[in-house]
Order: structure tokens, then C-alpha cells, then sequence
């Protein structure tokens, strides 16, 4: 299993949600082969992003089409 912290570039606000530089959340994914591209590339490792941002932070990252490196950095754990 790999372990990857998200963390937001820069505060912005993108279709009425507000994203502060700095915002965390950690998700794991079921292989330990796991990249980050993994995370972000695959619709599996969108959900996984969107429900932490959920759980910690009530925020919907996909409505505001958020989940991407260009908002984004991972890193693996």
C-alpha cells in the first residue's frame, strides 16, 4: 500500500470553491507500486482525492475541477 500527501499550490477560488495554499489531506492506494500520476491519473485516485478533501475540509474539489497537478502536488509517502 502507498501512502501520498496532496497539498495545494495556491490559494484560489474556482467555481465558488475557495482552495488555501497548504491544504493537506493523505490517501493511500491499494498497490505499493503506486506513483503519484496514479493518483491523479486514474479515476480511482480522483475519488480517492475528492473524498478527503470532503472528509477534512467539506469542500467539493471536483466542482471545482481541482484535481490535477496544475492545482496540486503529490508526493509519495
Amino acid at each position: 500500500m502507498a501512502l501520498f500527501r496532496i497539498t495545494v499550490k495556491q490559494s484560489r477560488s474556482i467555481n465558488g470553491v475557495r482552495l488555501e495554499k497548504g491544504m493537506t489531506v493523505e490517501v493511500a492506494k491499494g498497490t505499493s507500486v503506486a506513483t503519484p500520476t496514479d493518483v491523479f491519473g486514474t479515476i480511482d485516485g480522483k475519488k480517492l482525492v475528492a473524498n478527503a478533501f470532503m472528509v477534512k475540509y467539506g469542500i467539493d474539489v471536483v466542482k471545482a475541477n481541482a484535481i490535477s497537478r496544475l492545482y496540486m502536488d503529490c508526493e509519495k509517502l
